[in-house]
């Protein structure tokens, strides 16, 4: 399969917070992750819709223009 480094920097960027504030989801936009990241905005849409496909993120947003609300999945953990 092929190897998407920027998609690895986007699961640590949303990653970060999430065991920092030990919450489970992060609401964050696009462009804002671009600037944090150095990664451009289509590289970060890219990403997502590649971690979304592989199911290790869950993006979920109130309308088309809201800012998308993203939480993190683990399947390789068995459920307790």
């Amino acid at each position: 399969h092929k190897k998407k480094p920027s998609s690895f920097v986007l699961y640590l960027y949303l990653w970060s917070p999430l065991k920092l504030e030990r919450s489970r989801t992060v609401k964050t936009s696009h462009q804002k992750v671009a600037d944090d990241t150095g990664l451009s905005k289509t590289a970060v849409q890219t990403s997502i819709r590649h971690l979304t496909r592989r199911r290790l993120i869950r993006s979920e947003m109130a309308s088309k223009t809201a800012t998308p609300v993203y939480s993190l999945l683990r399947p390789w953990r068995r459920p307790a």
